[in-house]
């Protein structure tokens, strides 16, 4: 017996030795950082004079989030973003997927996840950067549209009422094979036979990805929905390069508000107070999510 709880415990020991260094950095890499987070939000600390020089103002900064416009659009912005991106990027993504899977060759099939894949793995920055000059006076978009008879197309990250869709059009473009990827794989372990029995029931092709093939993806749409409203919240990289929030506040998000908050007005605690509304939209999202998926299971 005691043998036995010598093994155990080694066994314990062991297992926490290795996880010991992830659980070590996500304290100080996570845990650490949304307390201190936290505890700056209920201050008026400016980082610049150094740590310990800040007063106290309590909720002070979450009372004057509501007064603040550019705030305020920040997060419609965001809503906006999140709204538009994720239904449009999973349903292009599981029709894609479905027609790969239903009209493609194997290896040709391979080639084409694979294709669309690699915007996924392309550094943001230089993604952006070459979708700004997709979009400028004389890229590939302009001259489209005059070619239509556009006389006077926008100008796209310019203009207060095309920048957001310019920056969603590309979101949707940068993620869509990852999304392509997710749903191929879940195609592939689907049952055939249910498609058989289909097939003998004399079902078409519509009416087998509507009522068959979405059905079946469930896990898969419900896993990307959650990643997919997670990463539209935190947006910052394509906003910081192609439009800098502008023109305006058009294209200002609740991440970039807290980035300019933070480094470029050295509103630590303002900015902290943001995060911690964002943090806030995050965790009610996902429960809501986890809540909803599991009374329909």
């Amino acid at each position: 017996m005691q043998g036995k709880r010598k093994k155990e415990l080694k066994q314990s020991l062991t297992a926490a030795s290795f996880l010991a260094p992830s659980l070590l950095g996500l304290i100080l890499f996570s845990a650490v950082p949304v307390v201190f987070s936290m505890f700056i939000s209920l201050t008026d600390w400016n980082y610049v004079n150094g740590i310990g020089n800040w007063n106290f103002v309590w909720f002070e900064n979450f009372k004057k989030l509501w007064s603040d416009e550019w705030f305020r659009a920040s997060l419609c912005n965001t809503f906006v973003y999140t709204v538009v991106t994720v239904p449009i990027g999973l349903f292009l993504a599981v029709v894609i997927a479905a027609l790969i899977d239903q009209f493609c060759a194997k290896k040709l099939a391979g080639m084409l996840r694979v294709t669309m894949y690699m915007p996924k793995i392309c550094n943001i920055v230089a993604s952006a950067a070459v979708w700004t000059m997709l979009y400028s006076t004389y890229g590939p978009f302009t001259q489209l549209m005059k070619a239509l008879g556009w006389t006077d197309p926008p100008r796209f990250l310019a203009s207060y009422t095309w920048a957001l869709p310019a920056v969603m059009l590309m979101s949707i473009w940068q993620g869509l094979g990852y999304h392509v990827f997710l749903y191929s794989a879940s195609l592939t372990s689907l049952p055939k036979d249910i498609y058989e029995a289909a097939d003998l029931d004399g079902v078409n092709g519509i009416q087998r990805f509507f009522y068959i093939t979405l059905p079946q993806l469930k896990p898969t749409t419900f896993f990307l929905t959650v990643t997919g409203i997670i990463s539209s919240f935190k947006v910052f990289g394509q906003i910081n390069v192609m439009t800098h929030g502008g023109p305006g506040s058009s294209t200002y998000t609740l991440v970039y508000y807290i980035y300019k908050s933070a480094f470029t007005y050295y509103e630590m605690g303002y900015a902290s107070a943001v995060a911690m509304v964002l943090f806030a939209i995050l965790l009610c999202v996902t429960l809501y999510q986890w809540h909803h998926n599991k009374n329909n299971d």
